[in-house]
């Protein structure tokens, strides 16, 4: 996804939920992800290539650094690691074709509106027809660029990160459906990461008193 839309997606999901100090390193180290040093042989930062196990293993290594970060009083590290697994999780929907496996498997052919997207559909996480784009370099890096992107797209597959990407609005329709996945996705890492946290701990993490 562009990084405003990462960004959007995280405020979207947190606004109520970090401090506003807080929040912006999340974000900050969630747009980070898109440096070019994490885009070259960082498929697992994401969900490129077909790098399912090694994305979703990535998240698991990122969430366990943040309780011991925050209980040895590392706070910003405890959020940094949390901003770059929200990066991962928020690209599975805009880098594969889970939304439109979800949209396939609608009961009567029927099209729900974005907003009712299940983004934790463990049949469609696991199927084995789940596919993510494939990098096809360099004319996947052309594809980037928009005075050529016309020029580019006829020639590369159509398994490509350039023709399966939800990236941002211009991909057309199916951006909302992938759009709202990844806020509620954020938010359900979020849980995940806080399940067991004791009151200090959570305060610590979100800079809020509570939780909202």
């Amino acid at each position: 996804m562009l990084k405003s839309v990462h960004a959007e997606i995280t405020r979207r999901a947190f606004s109520q939920t970090f401090s506003p100090a807080a929040l912006e390193i999340v974000i900050a180290a969630n747009l980070g992800q898109d440096a070019l040093s994490g885009q070259l042989g960082h498929d697992e930062f994401h969900f490129d290539n077909n790098a399912f196990d090694k994305s979703r293993a990535y998240i698991k290594e990122q969430r366990a650094l943040i309780r011991p970060a925050l209980e040895r009083g590392d706070i910003d590290s405890a959020r940094r690691a949390f901003g770059r697994l929200t990066h991962t999780a928020q690209d599975f929907y805009a880098h594969t074709n889970y939304v439109d496996l979800w949209i396939a498997c609608q009961p009567n052919g029927m099209i729900p509106a974005p907003a009712e997207i299940d983004p934790l559909d463990d049949d469609l996480l696991y199927s084995t027809t789940l596919r993510s784009g494939k990098l096809y370099y360099p004319l996947e890096a052309l594809s980037f660029v928009p005075v050529l992107r016309k020029l580019v797209l006829p020639l590369l597959p159509r398994d490509s990160h350039a023709w399966m990407n939800l990236d941002s609005a211009e991909r057309g329709p199916m951006f909302e459906y992938a759009f709202s996945a990844a806020v509620k996705r954020t938010r359900y890492e979020f849980d995940t990461t806080v399940r067991g946290f004791s009151v200090e701990l959570n305060t610590n993490f979100t800079g809020l008193s509570r939780v909202a």
